[in-house]
């Protein structure tokens, strides 16, 4: 008896030390799609050239959150959270961005910011006035010098004050200056949610906006960079100890969208990792090779090594994927030439098309990008088409992968990554993945000093997050939680 007391005293004692260490963070992140707003394919291409020219140059637990929103690949999408600044917290709508650093927001004194939004949301301007808890960032501070060389900060020396200005390849821009002030994180325990985590960080109090950024049909608040460099927000909480260097995301594909998105790393037996390439300002990965229907394209593999206009790249805030130009001709010769000749094959603006009256996994083939360390990445047809409009009866299907003309660079975005499970692990500096049905539940696992991990169930948050679909999470030490993944989704028509 004495020692099953013992035991128990034990194991209330470690219970006890999870308490006091701290409570798993959930931000609440919703999707809206403006109405009839269909795009066409050039579009797409588009923005997706203007957003590469701005990504990112160059723990202790885990957190869940649900995907809110429909995929519908006929509408324009954006993803979206909610942050809560300053004391008293303000809330804030912010864009969730992979290819940036930088957390910023709207500020009272913005000119150019938008009032209000198609988006059916409240905008907010933050005041550094009325928070109690903010100060201004001077050019001597530490983490100013840290934002100058990965280029995210600049300084005056006529007034000390570190700022930053932000140029987009659409004419866009924002400036502003960073502020110091208190993130409020929403906490799950045992079932139970609470709001007395805080956390400060570093973000910018945007004061101009130009172009895009002004427009009020999607405007949000700002935009929350999720890039790796010292003045991200996952850098910096993850400096603090309060959150790990890892996230996944599993991206529902079907027509009801949503899915799963998790700071931390979603276990899954079946997922494989691939070394990301060392040093290296994106998510680049080494692809080596591309089969299709089993077998190898004659593509040289140096059409893929990794330099300084050359790789390959996994990015969630792409809408569609890119092959390197000497990829691009071999890859959509070796598709139509597994189809059977009665597919009626059209070229509706340069796009390689396919009218067909029945399912498309019934005649297209099984493409395999294989990566070093022979990680594969099996692209089922819905992975590299996508379906437009229909004609006299036969639904049209288009190579999903665009050319990137003149540019050896592949851009792996949500047109691959959907129906998978993605594991970013930044701290082991790998990305694995698995083919998964993103409407089950997963666990989660984060690991702390000690070693020790639990797998707890956190389906019980109330109010309009819901969690009821299964996610559990591997809870160890002080569980903390903040947000990840840009899923845009936005086909157009023929």
């Amino acid at each position: 008896m004495a020692a099953a007391d013992f035991a128990i005293s034990v194991a209330l004692l470690l219970l006890l030390a999870a308490v006091d260490a701290g409570s798993p963070v959930s931000l609440p992140l919703e999707r809206a799609f403006p109405t009839n707003h269909g795009v066409e394919l050039s579009q797409l291409r588009a923005r997706d050239a203007l957003r590469h020219r701005r990504m990112l140059q160059s723990s202790n637990g885990v957190v869940d959150f649900p995907v809110q929103g429909t995929y519908d690949p006929f509408q324009v999408g954006l993803y979206f959270t909610k942050v809560q600044l300053g004391t008293p917290p303000v809330e804030f709508y912010v864009q969730i961005d992979t290819g940036s650093d930088v957390l910023w927001v709207s500020c009272n004194s913005c000119s150019g910011c938008p009032q209000t939004s198609g988006l059916q949301i409240q905008l907010n301007f933050f005041d550094p006035g009325s928070s109690s808890t903010s100060s201004l960032i001077a050019c001597s501070d530490q983490r100013c010098n840290s934002g100058i060389q990965s280029s995210d900060a600049s300084c005056s020396s006529q007034n000390n004050q570190c700022s930053y200005t932000f140029q987009y390849g659409d004419g866009s821009g924002t400036s502003g200056y960073y502020v110091s002030d208190m993130m409020h994180l929403n906490t799950i325990f045992e079932g139970s949610v609470t709001t007395n985590s805080t956390a400060p960080v570093v973000f910018g109090c945007s004061n101009q906006q130009s172009g895009d950024l002004t427009k009020s049909d999607r405007a949000v608040d700002g935009i929350f960079g999720f890039g790796q460099q010292e003045m991200s927000v996952i850098s910096q909480l993850s400096s603090q100890g309060i959150a790990p260097r890892v996230f996944s995301h599993c991206l529902k594909g079907d027509s009801t969208g949503g899915g799963i998105l998790v700071l931390g790393e979603i276990v899954e037996p079946n997922i494989v990792y691939t070394s990301l390439v060392p040093a290296q300002p994106h998510y680049n990965l080494n692809l080596q090779s591309i089969s299709v229907n089993g077998q190898t394209l004659q593509i040289d593999s140096s059409v893929f090594s990794t330099s300084n206009n050359r790789g390959t790249i996994v990015d969630s805030g792409t809408t569609l994927a890119y092959l390197a130009e000497e990829a691009y001709d071999p890859f959509v010769n070796a598709i139509t030439a597994t189809i059977p000749q009665s597919v009626r094959t059209v070229v509706s603006r340069g796009n390689q098309c396919y009218l067909l009256t029945t399912s498309v996994t019934d005649v297209f083939p099984q493409v395999s990008l294989n990566f070093a360390g022979g990680a594969s990445m099996l692209l089922r047809p819905q992975d590299y088409l996508i379906q437009q409009n229909s004609i006299g009866g036969a639904a049209v299907w288009c190579i999903g992968f665009q050319k990137l003309q003149g540019q050896g660079v592949t851009i792996l975005g949500d047109l691959v990554l959907k129906d998978k499970i993605v594991v970013y692990d930044l701290a082991g500096q790998r990305i694995g993945w698995a083919n998964f049905d993103c409407s089950l539940s997963v666990n989660v696992s984060a690991t702390t000093g000690t070693g020790r991990s639990e797998f707890v169930n956190a389906g019980e948050v109330g109010g309009s997050i819901s969690l009821r679909d299964g996610l559990k999470l591997t809870k160890t030490g002080f569980l903390a939680f903040l947000v990840h993944l840009t899923l845009i989704y936005c086909f157009g028509f023929l």
